[in-house]
């Protein structure tokens, strides 16, 4: 089978930390099959003046890499900047159709990996040329993308019209068959873990080689640094906990708009916050090992990878109650939930949860999770039923 992959969620030579589970996800799949990737990048003339928009800070990005043994193409498509919500789709349809048409031969199936606009312009190109379409949905692309009125049109009228939807939780399969996906059409497609990198470590030999103190309780922070993160919900929860647990730090991962913010305020709170950036993906796995927990209370989610690589390390959680995530975080085995945007109940649940004992083996053991090549074999027999469905559909 030969598939063509589309989605401006997929790493490049600029942003090389950019959506790992799509990059684990095609490169496992990469092994069963054969695998393309179209990693879009937005565009409109003179974007290379607008350094703050995506658009600018893309714009060399090299037409071509090789990125997980997979070959990834960087195309171009016209994005209006701060208008045409509602033509995104049309945009990024027209965009690629020229590219698309000229290779329909060469593939079996597309996939697109995010709702809006890049599912909408699958479909399109799918029904304009002839080829079968799976889509794979992630969270906030439903969550809260599809809230906006011009975005939810679009939504409800290529999602009925997908050969396959793949959501990675139960709730968004859900949110995907209430905006028109057909139920029988429509599956959940867990994310898997690397293995190799997220396991049980070793928490004070961790340490040592991130060169921080070996003594006290660790909570670890893994995101985007926005606020629909609770990145700064946390920062807030953390300067009521701080000064009654000494013993306590916290350690924020990741990029974003509040970056600053939370830089001013770890400043203010004192040697036990502390905002590392981003990190490479391997770095993850050794914060997680030297954790003693880690928190995500974003306001909402799919199933955040991140949640399954701390499973997969033994280390509890503490998060909020939204999305997928109750799905996982099933028994206090895991962690506690919270409600989103609650930075009292966040505050308390991160006090009892350092300060709980935890078996990290039975973690792994409940949490049964699984691996990349089972995530990507179970996606791989989706896109032959997309196929089938597509068939079908036309005779």
């Amino acid at each position: 089978m030969r598939v063509l992959v589309m989605t401006r969620l997929f790493p490049n030579a600029l942003e090389p930390l950019w959506a790992p589970y799509n990059r684990q996800q095609f490169g496992a799949l990469g092994k069963l099959c054969d695998v393309e990737v179209l990693s879009t990048v937005p565009w409109f003339p003179g974007a290379g003046l607008w350094k703050t928009s995506m658009a600018g800070r893309l714009v060399d990005v090299p037409a071509e890499d090789r990125i997980q043994d997979l070959r990834v193409r960087h195309p171009r498509y016209l994005r209006l900047p701060r208008f045409g919500h509602g033509l995104a789709g049309l945009l990024y349809a027209a965009s690629l159709a020229p590219l698309v048409r000229r290779e329909r031969d060469r593939f079996d199936v597309l996939v697109a990996a995010w709702g809006y606009p890049d599912a909408v312009a699958a479909v399109m190109l799918g029904r304009a040329l002839g080829i079968p379409v799976a889509v794979k949905l992630h969270g906030s692309d439903l969550n809260v993308l599809a809230k906006t009125p011009s975005i939810g049109v679009n939504l409800r009228w290529a999602l009925p019209r997908a050969d396959r939807v793949l959501a990675v939780s139960r709730p968004l399969a859900q949110a995907a068959i209430a905006l028109g996906a057909h139920p029988d059409r429509t599956t959940v497609l867990m994310d898997g873990v690397d293995g190799k990198l997220f396991h049980v470590r070793d928490r004070v030999a961790e340490r040592r080689e991130l060169g921080i103190a070996t003594d006290g309780k660790i909570a670890l922070f893994v995101g985007n640094l926005l606020k629909e993160k609770g990145a700064l919900d946390l920062v807030t929860a953390f300067e009521q906990l701080a000064p009654r647990r000494r013993d306590l730090r916290l350690y924020v991962v990741g990029q974003g708009p509040c970056k600053a913010e939370l830089e001013e305020r770890a400043r203010r709170i004192g040697p036990q916050l502390t905002i590392l950036g981003p990190r490479p993906h391997a770095e993850v796995a050794c914060w997680l090992g030297a954790a003693d927990l880690l928190t995500l209370p974003s306001w909402n989610e799919g199933t955040p990878s991140v949640l399954l690589e701390s499973l997969a390390a033994g280390r509890p959680v503490v998060m909020s109650a939204v999305g997928g995530i109750p799905d996982i975080v099933d028994r206090r085995t895991f962690g506690e939930l919270v409600p989103a945007r609650d930075p009292d109940a966040l505050a308390a649940a991160l006090d009892r949860v350092s300060a709980a004992p935890h078996d990290e083996q039975e973690i792994v053991r409940q949490s049964g999770l699984r691996d990349w090549s089972e995530s990507a074999a179970t996606m791989k027999r989706e896109l032959e039923r997309a196929i089938v469905t597509f068939k079908e559909g036309r005779s």
